[in-house]
């Protein structure tokens, strides 16, 4: 319910944007120039296919006159939003996405999250939240799963850092059942998964992690994020090198074959030690 109302805000903000545009005599690509996005960035604005971020609703709102209403309605929508505010525009796209390709170094990416694994992290790096603001965060993090589970799911690719499957988040007996849940996903080939083993030492993502997604008819557009903040990037020349350091990632990483042992063989090490307690 909650999501279908804020699509009718979202086009209601794409209904209001084209009028209030065309009373100002700008085309898509002109008001887009003024903003600092493309012309092409503009419709899907219009089009209530994306959102625009707060600061370019400020900038709109500047160049239209509007008396703050486009930066008003962001803001509306972004607090009630059970997401961090850097990464509302991540989860909408991600229910858009065609194909998503993600680089997870330290922690299970929350597409692959169970219920147990999220609220450990939730409470690790929240150790005084209520238990209601721990709840709201692994829902909504289970909710996104979401879309493995439709027939029109993303084609979706994993990088693992080895580190982050033998790390016990939760205790062995929560980490057993993380490992076997992904091993099921592969298994039913809902996604792949390659391991970047320890031993190979540098990386071509030292910085964080990674997602890049694609689309049916919109340009591609890569994340990054540190433990306190994230970044959306749709700069065509920096997508590009995020996807040719994803690149990088998969070459060398593990097969899927060997992967999906290593992961099995870290689940059953972590079972032999819950049996043994």
């Amino acid at each position: 319910m909650a999501k279908a109302k804020n699509r009718e805000v979202w086009e209601f903000f794409g209904e209001l944007l084209k009028e209030r545009r065309e009373a100002a005599n700008l085309s898509r690509n002109e008001l887009g120039v003024r903003v600092f996005v493309s012309g092409t960035y503009i419709r899907l604005f219009e089009e209530a296919v994306r959102k625009p971020q707060l600061d370019v609703a400020e900038r709109i709102d500047a160049v239209l006159r509007t008396d703050g209403i486009f930066a008003r309605t962001c803001r509306k929508l972004v607090n009630g939003s059970p997401y961090a505010t850097y990464f509302n525009d991540v989860a909408e796209l991600e229910t858009q996405a065609t194909k998503l390709c993600e680089f997870a170094p330290t922690v299970v990416p929350g597409l692959l999250q169970t219920a147990e694994y999220a609220r450990a992290v939730t409470i690790a790096a929240n150790p005084f939240a209520s238990e209601e603001y721990v709840e709201e965060k692994v829902s909504s993090r289970i909710d996104r799963q979401v879309i493995l589970q439709d027939e029109t799911r993303p084609e979706y690719w994993v990088v693992v850092h080895e580190n982050t499957l033998l790390t016990p988040v939760g205790g062995p007996e929560v980490m057993a059942r993380q490992l076997e849940h992904i091993a099921e996903l592969i298994r039913n080939r809902w996604l792949l998964v390659m391991v970047l083993p320890r031993d190979t030492g540098a990386h071509a993502s030292m910085g964080g992690s990674l997602k890049l997604m694609d689309f049916a008819d919109q340009p591609p557009v890569a994340y990054t994020e540190t433990e306190f903040s994230g970044t959306l990037l749709d700069d065509p020349a920096v997508v590009k090198e995020a996807q040719r350091a994803y690149d990088l990632l998969r070459a060398a990483a593990l097969s899927p074959e060997a992967s999906l042992a290593l992961i099995e063989s870290a689940a059953e090490e972590f079972r032999r030690c819950v049996s043994t307690t």
